[in-house]
């Protein structure tokens, strides 16, 4: 029996929670429910030009409908995230997918504005918790020298999502209508949703500290952390507090393209609805370039520099607020797309780096939760504001104009992350390193 038991540790490598053949298979799971999450959530913008001829709304209401989905995830990300990390990771995930994937196709059936909007906000109920309850899973199961290049593979699933939902919307909408859009998308994700539900998890880790009270010769000694523990935990480390509001600015650029792309290139350059949706798309889809490659470089460059988690999203972020200016001020047609394409790629080489300080400066009891404050303040100051700012800028003035103002969001991010990275090793050095258990 011991023997046995031995065996099956063996099978497990060093610094991985399950076997690597297992850990990849739950990896790919996480990455086709991310996949659809923003599917799901981004094929409504193909669909603007169809429901203003239907239902004779303004740029301001369609913004809305993609604005209603990060508001729900404002409110409900940060509970949702505390049963993540207190109670199940792999049941959490799974319950909200099934909600996000069940909402998408409620809205085939909507008759009225009013109605598709309740399904949006739907939808983010759904999606509240998903990318804190991933990130926690993917922060868990693999080692920490791999998990910038984790997390870029696994938020390659964003764009890859994006421009399929705009693509797919588009042509599908041009064809048989855009309530057959919605429903169509909505089945893939409900079924990996399903399957989801019977992986494996770790153990829910139990929420300890250092005891100040004690003894240098007993500085291992660990007490339960308080409510004002947990607080301080996600509120006074620096780092981490210029990467939440560095990672927003993004945010709200890669959101605003993602909504507003398609009508860009219907108006400014008289396209229709459908090869609109796919040159948008196509910009979104080499984002799948930029989120593992950044992962790769970073924790390559971290071996050497260890707060370079900080400082490459500052430099990439900062490459994209330049090229997207001449992009969208400067050139027009071919040079124009081909500046638009190399920021698909350059825009996400972010996430990955950033996406691994929420996680490296936090007590792996409140991975998820500490996930979740980013995610509310990037939804909240990014994807919510952003389709409503595009869409009153445009109605004020035009699409191009609103365009032009872009990059200053990017160029603000830029000077969050350098500043955050003066702060980066000292919060690290705060950490518990706590060895998680599978289960």
């Amino acid at each position: 029996m011991t023997k046995l038991h031995d065996m099956k540790n063996a099978a497990v490598p060093e610094g991985y929670l399950f076997t690597k053949r297992y850990t990849n298979y739950i990896f790919i799971l996480l990455f086709l429910l991310y996949m659809f999450d923003y599917l799901d959530r981004m094929v409504i913008s193909s669909l603007f030009p169809f429901l203003k001829a239907e239902w004779q709304l303004t740029d301001f209401q369609c913004g809305g409908l993609v604005s209603a989905v990060y508001l729900s995830i404002v409110i409900f990300t940060f509970p949702v995230s505390i049963l993540i990390d207190r109670w199940s990771r792999k049941k959490t995930v799974g319950l909200m997918a099934l909600l996000w994937g069940l909402a998408t196709g409620l809205g085939a059936f909507t008759k009225t504005f009013g109605q598709l909007s309740t399904t949006r906000y739907m939808i983010g109920i759904g999606e509240a918790g998903y990318a804190p309850g991933g990130s926690a899973m993917i922060s868990g199961m693999y080692p920490v020298e791999k998990r910038s290049w984790m997390l870029g593979l696994w938020n390659a699933s964003i764009p890859l999502g994006s421009a399929m939902g705009v693509a797919i919307g588009g042509i599908i909408a041009t064809h048989w209508g855009w309530r057959h859009a919605l429903g169509l998308v909505a089945i893939p994700g409900i079924i990996v949703a399903i399957l989801f539900f019977f992986v494996k998890d770790y153990k829910t880790v139990g929420l300890l500290k250092k005891d100040p009270s004690a003894a240098k010769a007993q500085g291992s000694k660990l007490v339960k952390m308080s409510i004002l523990d947990m607080f301080k935990e996600l509120t006074q480390k620096p780092s981490l507090i210029f990467t939440y509001f560095g990672m927003a600015g993004v945010v709200f650029t890669t959101t605003a393209l993602l909504a507003w792309l398609p009508t860009y290139f219907i108006r400014v350059q008289g396209m229709e609805a459908s090869p609109a949706g796919v040159k948008s798309s196509a910009v979104m889809l080499l984002a799948i370039v930029g989120a593992p490659l950044g992962g790769y470089l970073v924790d390559r460059w971290r071996k050497r520099r260890i707060n370079a988690r900080l400082i490459f999203p500052a430099i990439t972020t900062l490459i994209s607020a330049i090229i997207m200016f001449f992009a969208f001020n400067v050139f027009a047609g071919k040079m124009q797309y081909l500046l638009l394409l190399s920021v698909g790629i350059s825009i996400t080489a972010f996430v990955s780096a950033a996406s691994a300080v929420t996680q490296d400066v936090v007590h792996a009891g409140l991975r998820a939760i500490s996930y979740a404050v980013a995610v509310v303040v990037q939804n909240l100051l990014g994807g919510f504001l952003a389709p409503l700012v595009m869409g009153a800028i445009s109605d004020a003035t035009n699409i191009q104009t609103a365009f032009n103002l872009l990059p200053i969001s990017l160029v603000l991010s830029a000077g969050l992350f350098i500043e955050g990275s003066f702060f980066y090793t000292k919060d690290l050095a705060k950490v518990i390193d706590v060895k998680l258990e599978a289960v």
